[in-house]
């Protein structure tokens, strides 16, 4: 009994006393609250997280909340009256400048932020960056106000403490705490923003408001939760502060972001492309396809490169690639480490601004030929100009049929245009059959697909 007591009180004394930093930092912190004209048919709460099926998922107590007249939110769906969201921010600058999520104030006609000692001030919007998630606010005819303090996210460790303060389903100034489970997480919703993944219990309300460290600096804003009960399940993610703060710089000062943009589509490397290519283990960046006219294009990158290391820093998982080019500054030129040919070599690109959104692709019409069936299981015909035109290759086979087989166990499929097999460019069914020769027995080989448009690298082991 003395030892287990001995235990606790030595786990106890192991754990962060929160009570100091939030009392420093909790003046910072704001509520914020907004109105808009009610939109007709509905069927989503504005600024929450959650669906009317989700919604039906909560406890009672919830439920009667957000369903009721008394609801911050505005009611329930498809009401005639004024729309309502609750959210959360922090104040970065004395002037009144104020951080929090894009889906907080989106469509408000009326922004309104509340201070812990009460003060009800009005605000403008300033600007927003939804790919990113972030709107920056201006209180109007604040003075003395509180400002946090700002930390740098990328000196962050996984299994770290932090906590964050916010109004989770309109409860103010709530305090909850837990560690850093991840860094740079990508989310299939936004690929310029590498995500902190905590296990800090977030919720509705909580966005927009600030994750600390144990120095009490904010290093991230909330922003999303993994959850399929609209309520918290352990997994929250928030943007990084030194992304925040870049995007809060451009949106003060030029009133619009800018990032940088390379023009590729690229995909994961698994343990068989890795082999394929000749890595000794999965890294990297593989590119599919680049663009035409784009930086990367210019810079001399090609499909079949594996970007190995952007301006140093090396790329492990595909993911690490567009948030590292989305900071670099518009004309900077990055140097890029590639795999190619089963060397490594370096490339200047210049980096180029990231269009809102993205032309068409042109491309060359290719040749004919006649039908070839391979050992592989694979039926190819020859590419009519008018595919190759509408998908933008210049070259190509057309798979007609895949029966059992090498071909079929890789992925590939009817329709899919084969336009490279072990790194050998395939324009005509004549390149098909003269490649296939080639092809050794038993080791991943990568084939290059056009599928629906969008390339994409298989592994086929004949």
């Amino acid at each position: 009994m003395v030892l287990l007591a001995w235990s606790q009180a030595g786990f106890a004394r192991g754990l962060p006393d929160f009570t100091g930093l939030v009392e420093e930092n909790a003046g910072a912190v704001v509520n914020i609250s907004t109105t808009s004209a009610p939109a007709t048919g509905n069927t989503r709460f504005h600024g929450l997280p959650f669906d009317e099926r989700q919604l039906d998922q909560l406890p009672e107590f919830f439920q009667e909340f957000f369903r009721g007249p008394q609801s911050p939110f505005g009611g329930a769906p498809g009401n005639s009256q004024p729309t309502r969201s609750m959210g959360s921010g922090f104040i970065v600058s004395a002037d009144g400048y104020v951080l929090t999520n894009n889906h907080v104030v989106e469509g408000a006609d009326e922004i309104i932020v509340r201070l812990n000692d009460r003060r009800e001030l009005p605000a403008t919007l300033v600007g927003t960056d939804p790919r990113s998630d972030m709107a920056v606010l201006k209180i109007e005819n604040g003075d003395d106000l509180p400002v946090v303090k700002t930390g740098r996210s990328k000196d962050l460790k996984v299994g770290e403490w932090v906590f964050a303060i916010g109004s989770p389903f309109g409860f103010d100034y709530t305090v909850t705490a837990g560690i850093v489970s991840a860094l740079g997480r990508s989310l299939p919703s936004e690929n310029y923003v590498p995500f902190i993944q905590t296990d800090v219990a977030i919720n509705p309300g909580n966005s927009g408001g600030p994750l600390f460290n144990l120095d009490g600096e904010v290093i991230g804003i909330n922003s999303q939760i993994y959850t399929r009960s609209g309520g918290f399940m352990g997994v929250s993610f928030a943007i990084p502060i030194d992304d925040a703060m870049s995007v809060f710089r451009q949106i003060r000062d030029k009133g619009a972001v800018s990032r940088g943009w390379l023009g590729v589509l690229i995909q994961e490397v698994n343990r068989d492309l890795a082999e394929s290519f000749g890595l000794k283990r999965p890294r990297g960046a593989l590119i599919a396809e680049v663009m035409d006219g784009s930086p990367a294009e210019a810079g001399g990158l090609q499909s079949g490169d594996i970007v190995l290391e952007y301006d140093g820093d090396d790329i492990q998982l595909s993911s690490d690639l567009p948030p590292m080019v989305g900071r670099t500054p518009v004309g900077e030129t990055a140097r890029l480490t590639v795999l190619r040919g089963g060397k490594e070599i370096a490339l200047d690109v210049e980096i180029g601004q990231l269009p809102d959104e993205r032309g068409a692709q042109q491309s060359v019409p290719s040749g004919g030929g006649s039908s070839s069936t391979a050992p592989l299981g694979l039926t190819v015909e020859p590419l009519p100009s008018d595919l190759a035109d509408s998908i933008g290759v210049p070259g190509g086979v057309l798979v007609a049929g895949v029966g059992k087989g090498p071909a079929y166990d890789a992925g590939i499929r009817t329709r899919d245009v084969i336009t490279e097999i072990n790194r050998k460019a395939v324009s005509s069914v004549a390149d098909f059959r003269k490649v296939i020769k080639t092809l050794p027995e038993g080791r991943a080989v990568s084939v290059r697909v056009v599928r629906q448009g969008r390339a994409i690298y298989l592994v086929m082991k004949p």
